[in-house]
């Protein structure tokens, strides 16, 4: 048996929902690595599995993401050996734990100048830029490209690695502090101005044409100034629903703004594969290793402080990314 402290919510709720318990782990089944974590990526999709927005089996833990050492590995499992650095992401909710149980297929090894720290901040965040701005964006060098809630942990992955293939950047972000730290993160321009005024901001930068690819994370209160931001024939990717979920839509408004494309993609349907999910996460170490993308870990938690790691992410008192230590 290994003793571990993990994160449960019996209800829905406000963070305050969120309890620590202590639980004993069983020795790995088949297939399975007993994982000691080090360090744990917080995710906003997090605070809508905690809220109800996104409806989860209670009582349930939370978390897809952390990196840490194999302990322990049951029959059957090829993948990883005792003492490897792994991370990973998805799977069932459990992250916010000290220890866990983990199908060994979900894991991957980390190189040796990628550490647990970076490995958990920037998995999941750095596979889901790699997505946006790859396979499902198709953003190209001389793109031009609007990227939301610019200082946030998605948003400040993006914007390095989308210069690092040659495009322009707009960033937004909610106060110009944060602003600030978007263009000190490489965007050519970075707003902070109301999201009803920034269309026409958006339309200024780019001689009336708008953008190649709008990148929005935030939803709801974004979406008009998405809507009036792209050029004919561009692309909005609606990835997430920080300020709530974007309204029904009818395809027509689409023709009206300018025959627009748009997708609301989720990362593992571009990673179902292990041979998929390798080649990212690969891809994402040759960006952190080539010096053009860094983690920027602006805040950390103790695990026991979960509660209060995701007051500030909602109230977006957050830079960066996150993380959580057991």
């Amino acid at each position: 048996m290994t003793q571990a402290t993990r994160i449960v919510f019996h209800r829905t709720g406000g963070p305050e929902v969120l309890e620590l318990e202590t639980v004993d782990l069983s020795a790995p089944g088949p297939e399975e690595a007993l994982v000691r974590q080090e360090a744990i990526g917080l995710n906003f999709i997090e605070t809508y599995q905690r809220s109800g927005l996104y409806p989860v089996q209670l009582p349930s833990g939370l978390g897809s993401e952390a990196a840490g050492i194999v302990e322990a590995v049951g029959d059957g499992v090829t993948q990883v050996s005792v003492g490897d650095r792994v991370a990973y992401y998805g799977g069932p909710l459990g992250a916010y734990a000290s220890a866990r149980l983990i199908a060994a297929d979900q894991l991957i090894r980390l190189p040796d100048d990628i550490d647990t720290r970076t490995a958990a901040a920037t998995l999941l965040k750095g596979m889901t830029v790699d997505m946006l701005v790859g396979e499902c964006g198709k953003v190209q060098a001389g793109h031009v490209v609007l990227v939301h809630a610019a200082a946030g942990g998605v948003g400040t992955l993006l914007i390095p690695w989308l210069k690092a293939i040659g495009a322009t950047v707009i960033a937004h972000a909610g106060s110009a502090e944060k602003a600030a730290r978007a263009k000190a993160s490489g965007a050519d321009h970075a707003l902070s101005c109301p999201f009803e005024e920034l269309a026409a901001h958006v339309r200024d930068l780019t001689d009336g044409r708008g953008v190649d690819v709008a990148l929005d994370g935030v939803g709801k209160a974004s979406w008009d100034a998405s809507l009036k931001s792209v050029a004919k024939r561009g692309l909005i990717v609606s990835y997430g629903n920080a300020s709530g979920a974007v309204p029904a839509i009818e395809p027509l408004i689409l023709s009206r703004n300018g025959s627009l494309f748009l997708t609301r993609p989720t990362l593992f349907d571009y990673v179902e594969t292990r041979e998929r999910r390798e080649a990212s996460a690969n891809r994402l170490f040759a960006m952190l290793r080539s010096g053009k993308l860094s983690a920027e870990i602006c805040q950390s938690f103790a695990l026991a402080d979960a509660a209060d790691a995701h007051r500030a992410l909602e109230s977006r008192a957050t830079m960066g990314s996150t993380i959580l230590l057991p």
